[in-house]
Formats: C-alpha cells, sequence, structure tokens
C-alpha cells in the first residue's frame, strides 16, 4: 500500500470543533464485512450489537494539562511548550516540544507564571523540534505536580487550533468519562463517545468491559513523508495489557463470543501483545507497530472508530481491519452525508 492511496477529499465544514451535546448521540456508521452493507445509526444504538458474553475493551489513558506557555530568559520572547513524558520524577526531567524551537538553545531557561512562579532549563536537545528541560522545582514531588498542571492547559491537537481556541470545557470534552491511568497528551477519540449510562445499559445485557492502558502520542499526527508504507517509522507508545484482562480476553474468544476495540489505540495495544501463534500474553512497556493493509487481527473481531484524517495512521490502521475498498467507500458515503470527522467526530463501528 502506498501513502496516496490514503488521500480522500475532506470539507473543512466536517471538522467537528466541539462534541454533540450528548456525547452517545453522535452518528454512528455500521459496516458489515460479510454483506457489505452500512447502516446510518447513533452511537448510543451500539448496544443493538453485543449480545450476552460478549466483551468491550476501552484505553483508561487520561490526558493531562501538558501544554505550557512561558518565557525565554532575557528576550522574553514567548514559548510553547508541550510536555511528552516525563523521564525522571526525582530530578524533574521531562521530554518536551517547544515553539519556536529555533530560539531555544541549550542553558537557556524558560520562566512559567506571571511572577515566574516556575523555571525550568533546557538541557538537551532530542528532534529538531523537540527538547529535555529540567524543572528547577526543590519542593515536594506532589507541590511540583500540582504547580506544574497548575499551568498547564489541555493539549488539543493542533489541527482544532486552526479553527479556534482552548475552550474551558476542552478539559472534560477531552477526556473519557473512565480515564485514569495519566500519561496521554491526546485522547483516545473514540472513547469520548461513551457515557456512564451506555456502559450501564451495556453490563444489563450482560456484556463485559474492561481496560487496556495506552498513552496516545503526537506520532499518530505526524506527516507520513514515505511513500512507501512499509518505510514509515511510528513513535513508540507505552502501553499496558494486565494478565487479568488477557485471561478475559482468553475466555471471551474460547466461548466464542465477540470482542470489541473502542478505537485504533486498543487495538494497537491487543496486537502488540499478541505473539506470532496469535495468543494474547500481559504486556507493561512500549510499541511502535505501525499498522497497514494487509494485516491478520489476532484478537478482536469487532472495531469502533472515529472518522479519521486523510493519509493519518488510523484511517490505514482501519482499512486494513474493514478491508480497503469498502472503508474507502464507506469514507466517501460518510463526506457524502455529512458525517463529522476527527477527534470530535462521527463514529464507526465495523462488524
Amino acid at each position: 500500500m502506498k501513502l496516496s492511496q490514503f488521500k480522500f477529499n475532506l470539507p473543512e465544514n466536517l471538522i467537528a470543533l466541539e462534541p454533540t451535546y450528548y456525547r452517545d448521540e453522535a452518528r454512528l456508521m455500521v459496516l458489515d464485512r460479510k454483506k457489505q452493507t452500512i447502516e446510518h445509526k447513533l452511537f448510543k444504538d451500539l448496544v443493538d450489537y453485543f449480545e450476552d458474553g460478549d466483551l468491550l475493551l476501552l484505553n483508561d489513558t487520561k490526558v493531562f494539562p501538558a501544554m505550557l506557555e512561558g518565557e525565554k530568559e532575557k528576550t522574553r520572547v514567548k514559548i510553547k511548550v508541550l510536555l511528552l513524558r516525563e523521564l525522571n520524577s526525582e530530578t524533574r526531567l521531562w521530554d518536551v516540544l517547544v515553539d519556536p524551537a529555533r530560539k531555544i538553545r541549550i542553558g537557556n531557561k524558560l520562566y512559567f507564571g506571571e511572577n515566574d512562579d516556575l523555571v525550568a532549563e533546557v538541557i538537551d536537545n532530542t528532534t529538531s523540534r523537540g527538547r529535555t528541560i529540567r524543572f528547577l522545582f526543590d519542593m515536594p514531588y506532589d507541590q511540583f505536580k500540582k504547580t506544574l498542571y497548575g499551568f498547564g492547559k489541555t493539549p488539543i491537537p493542533e489541527l482544532l487550533l486552526k479553527y479556534r481556541e482552548v475552550k474551558p470545557e476542552d478539559a472534560d470534552w477531552y477526556q473519557t468519562i473512565y480515564a485514569k491511568s495519566e500519561g496521554s497528551v491526546v485522547a483516545p477519540f473514540t472513547g469520548l463517545h461513551f457515557t456512564r449510562e451506555l456502559l450501564k445499559r451495556l453490563e444489563i445485557i450482560g456484556a463485559d468491559i474492561a481496560t487496556v492502558t495506552l498513552h496516545c502520542g503526537l506520532g499518530n499526527f505526524r506527516r507520513i513523508d514515505v511513500e512507501d508504507l512499509t518505510k514509515h517509522k511510528s513513535d513508540s507508545e507505552e502501553f499496558r495489557v494486565s494478565r487479568e484482562v488477557v485471561e478475559k480476553i482468553n475466555n471471551t474468544k474460547n466461548n466464542r463470543h465477540n470482542i470489541f476495540a473502542a478505537g485504533t489505540s486498543v487495538m494497537k495495544s491487543l496486537e502488540s501483545a499478541s505473539t506470532i501463534e496469535g495468543l494474547l500474553k500481559p504486556y507493561d512497556g512500549w510499541t511502535n507497530k505501525f499498522i497497514f493493509p494487509p494485516h491478520n487481527f489476532s484478537v478482536a473481531n469487532r472495531l469502533i472508530t472515529n472518522f479519521q484524517m486523510p493519509c493519518s495512521p488510523m484511517l490505514m490502521m482501519t482499512c486494513a481491519f474493514g478491508g480497503y475498498d469498502f472503508i474507502m467507500h464507506a469514507y466517501k458515503v460518510a463526506v457524502e452525508e455529512g458525517y463529522k470527522f476527527f477527534a470530535y467526530g462521527d463514529a464507526m463501528l465495523i462488524i
């Protein structure tokens, strides 16, 4: 498969700038791979496709307030710092992206807050935009994190920032209701549609619900710059699949029930933790798995996902699961029918 095969025309007005008022009333397109049929539903109709004994897998990662605005020492040039991941809690060391990167050098100090309440020193260059910084904060760790996050904002994607500013509501909008494992700078889009009422309805009909953790990074939004997809290198993301969840999955498969992956991040976790023999094993580590057609999926046989952007890795994984021709046809239908795309957009169920 080539990069150019995943291009399609997406009108800007179909990029959702905020979610539906009730999360589970977003639209849901249902694709049946065997029948090659398309149905138009609402997300809350998802319960109609579950049966007693089926398993829903969610990503319980939690987005943290990773976007900081500050100033460079002496020149007081305005800078933006996106916290990517904590490297060392004792030394307050973090990997970050800085903008504008060209103005930031090793040894520079960065100040945050009206009274320069928080100071960081640049100690290394990691990429053209990336830096490693050390926060100069001698208070206890809990107080440091509280101070750090007090200056942070919800890191909604740059694509949305092209059309609007960050809103206070984004702190709730851009977070799943079951988020608990802090570490993402990108929300698992599909999970944003689930409500407590919907999850309760699934439990009532006998569906089991379990979570994996994959801390979503910016790699999925980086432009792929190679036409031959076999040469693309994905960024690594931290993920965990517990022994308890592995046992639930194996029991579900042994009893011939369906396994629903809520989002491409869940699907990536499952495929990264599976063996060559198609067995799933507990895992706690990192994955840079890049899934595009053709790919044989060994764990989940149902995928719930948002409508993705052209040429995105998430679209490629969706095509690998649903079949390239069928998914690209469905995307054409979605554009014609006015479905909304991206983080706050509508969803698709592939059975």
